[in-house]
């Protein structure tokens, strides 16, 4: 009987599809049924070959050896992964299997993963493709009764592959270039180069800003009210200009106010736009300091293992049309507490989700993040999971529920024949407001006034301030300039702002984690509480790196090119050639500047190994020391990041030395030998209720909040008949 061999991304992924499948046969790296073969990588099993793989020379990094452009690039066996790819090869190629299901994440990137595999196992056997976007039963088997052919997503193979060999020929001639130019590691690339290079901008846009000292003039009435002065002509509430400021007092002084308008305006405000990968990352890194990376992961885990939302890396904030008949049992899965109420809400007003979040010319690979039909198990979730769950469930509720509704108040009034005016809303109704526990902006209770009424004015006053510079980036805000990097462009690129609003920015939202996570790894920048800044070495490397490499331009025409090749629009192969002659131009650049790199980080202490100065880096979980010269590659660790509260600021401490003489210090100036620390925190375990002891105690006392609102409601109707 011949069988069908299905290609997952990730043993637990293939593991579920298996179960659906009935391949209940467990053998080592796959599952076996009547029908069907199960198996699966580990990410990427197959990656691009290393240069050596093409010359003998390229083992040793030399710049007379540049630029390197073998064509075409072969692929290579991951060594780790390799026991796994000869059993997928091995299931390939079985008599018995006739065709190939490609069940890898359903993108760019997934198409990649098994692709890579199948032609470096050299499969000739017809290929489909399963594409969902959850991974519960239903979206399984709801898959495989539609099950698409694989040439269809051919293209989508070619752009991915294009993306990673262009990236190849940049990236690898650029570092070694750059590397062996001026004997230290500098990574660069035609993503992370221009996301540091926009770090550095804004740091020299807060360098070079100027504050500028203004006055904001007030009067208070005799009803308590207080109006701000505001130009009529520009509506600025500033003034620059301290005489204007002084004559402007002086024509108020001792006048009454005329109320000229009294404005109220009922209001909506609808609820936000489902979350996508990059809006929830923003979300996460504001509200919980999470970084990019970390709620990726946290997304993952509870797509694949949880199956509790959607596929993660999806850029679209709408649903496709195809889902609205899912909406009960989605519903029906966030039936947990603290959203029974909602649910049951949602329910009894027989609300549907709105309209405006379902655009399928707005859906392109997948849909906005979402709850699957599975319910949540909180007591499997960590809290960060948890929270990550709430966020998307809070904003996927909210959807169904009506606007918030305000009255919006303005008041006008002339003092002197100035113009002053005082707004603010009140709150009527909450609507999608109860859902997510967000606060509406200031609102003030206005006095009762009439137009044209006087009013004796009590107080006039100014407010002094400064302008203040723009913010450092956070990992929230870097991720909303890699998203729109249009004002960091240059005049002369500027034709292509709308090419890149249109590809999304630079990088994917799949990628910018990662991007973001290798400059830290890098030492290219550098993180001072929440906020980025460049290290001396990042600001180095942008000196050095070819000018081309630093604007997101490049990465425009990209990701325009890899949008054309992946609709069948454009040629993989132009593309590459074009790509080829830029990294050669990139290495002689390169080769001929006169530019210089200087260590300014370097410690007094000798490398053990060769010699040579330690230089003290400040990574992403610590400090660590590390040798100057690459070839050498000797580091140690000499301050790790913790997360062991200090007893008496309660901020993280640092962990240093080694062995017995390790111990914690906090910058308030706490120190704490780490035995010391682990006994106190025994003693203090030891003296506290356990997260057992306190659900027992709150499942003993019955309380109200913990019930389910549905069903208490079904037991009061049972009670009265």
């Amino acid at each position: 009987m011949s069988k069908s061999l299905i290609l997952a991304e990730k043993p637990s992924v293939g593991k579920d599809i298996a179960k659906v499948l009935g391949c209940n046969k467990q053998a080592n790296g796959y599952m076996e049924g009547q029908k069907y073969v199960v198996t699966w990588a580990f990410g990427h099993l197959v990656t691009l070959a290393e240069p050596e793989a093409y010359e003998e020379r390229y083992k040793t990094w030399r710049l007379e050896d540049l630029p390197m452009l073998p064509a075409p690039l072969k692929l290579s066996v991951i060594k780790k992964s390799g026991k796994q790819f000869r059993t997928v090869r091995d299931q390939l190629r079985r008599q018995d299997v006739k065709e190939i299901i490609i069940a890898t994440d359903a993108g760019r990137e997934g198409e990649l993963v098994a692709r890579w595999i199948l032609e470096k196992a050299g499969n000739k056997k017809a290929v489909k493709r399963l594409w969902i976007s959850s991974v519960t039963d239903q979206a399984i088997k709801k898959g495989f009764q539609n099950l698409r052919d694989g040439k269809a997503f051919f293209s989508l193979y070619e752009a991915a592959q294009a993306r990673s060999e262009a990236d190849w020929y940049v990236g690898m001639n650029a570092t070694r270039a750059l590397t062996t130019k001026h004997n230290a590691s500098l990574s660069c690339g035609r993503v992370q180069t221009p996301t540091l290079a926009m770090v550095r901008e804004r740091e020299e846009e807060i360098a070079q800003f100027k504050p500028r000292p203004f006055n904001k003039i007030f009067v208070k009435l005799d009803n308590g009210l207080t109006l701000w002065w505001r130009n009529p002509k520009s509506g600025e509430e500033r003034l620059f200009d301290e005489n204007k400021t002084k004559q402007l007092m002086e024509r108020i002084k001792g006048r009454e106010a005329v109320i000229t308008a009294v404005k109220v305006q009922k209001k909506t405000e609808t609820p936000p736009l489902l979350y996508d990968l990059t809006e929830l990352q923003r979300e996460a890194n504001n509200r919980y300091g999470f970084s990019a990376k970390e709620t990726l992961n946290t997304l993952q885990r509870l797509y694949e293992i949880h199956k509790v939302l959607t596929y993660p890396r999806t850029d679209s904030r709408y649903l496709s049309s195809d889902l609205t008949g899912t909406m009960n049992e989605r519903l029906n899965a966030c039936d947990v507490q603290p959203y029974a109420k909602h649910v049951l809400k949602i329910k009894q007003n027989k609300w549907s989700i709105r309209k405006g979040m379902v655009n399928d010319k707005l859906v392109t690979d997948h849909h906005a993040l979402i709850p699957t039909e599975v319910a949540p198990v909180t007591g499997n979730m960590t809290d960060k999971e948890w929270k990550i769950y709430r966020l998307v469930t809070e904003r996927f509720l909210a959807a169904f529920y009506p606007p918030a509704e305000y009255e919006h108040t303005e008041i006008h009034a002339v003092v002197g024949e100035e113009v002053f005016y005082a707004k603010g809303k009140q709150l009527d109704k909450e609507g999608w407001r109860a859902v997510t526990g967000q606060e509406a902006s200031s609102t003030e209770v206005f006095p009762l006034l009439k137009e044209q009424e006087n009013k004796r004015v009590i107080q006039t006053g100014t407010e002094t301030g400064e302008t203040k510079p723009p913010a450092h980036f956070t990992e929230a805000t870097l991720l909303s300039v890699m998203e729109d990097p249009s004002r960091y462009m240059a005049e002369r690129e500027k034709h292509l702002v709308k090419t890149i609003k249109t590809s999304g920015g630079i990088g994917t939202v799949a990628t910018r984690a990662d991007i973001i996570e290798k400059l830290l790894n890098s030492f290219l920048i550098e993180k001072r509480g929440k906020h980025l800044h460049t290290t001396s070495k990042g600001r180095q490397l942008l000196e050095l790196a070819p000018d081309e490499l630093k604007s997101p331009a490049l990465t425009a025409e990209w990701e325009q090119e890899l949008l054309d090749i992946e609709r069948g629009k454009s040629s993989k192969n132009v593309f590459i050639e074009r790509t080829k002659q830029y990294a050669k131009a990139a290495v002689e650049s390169i080769k001929e500047s006169e530019q210089s790199f200087k260590h300014d980080n370097v410690t007094g202490t000798p490398c053990p190994e060769c010699g040579k100065l330690l230089l003290e880096v400040k990574g992403k979980n610590g400090k660590m020391k590390v040798c100057q010269d690459r070839d050498c590659g000797y580091k140690k660790n000499i301050a790790k990041a913790t997360n062991a509260r200090c007893p008496q600021c309660k901020k993280r401490m640092e962990m240093r030395g080694e062995g017995d003489g390790q111990i914690f210090v906090c910058r308030c100036g706490y120190k704490e030998k780490v035995k010391a620390f682990n006994e106190r925190r025994k003693r203090e375990k030891q003296n506290k209720a356990s997260k057992k002891d306190v659900n027992k105690y709150l499942k003993s006392q019955g309380s109200d909040e913990m019930k389910n609102p549905a069903l208490a409601e079904a037991l009061a109707k049972l009670n009265k008949k």
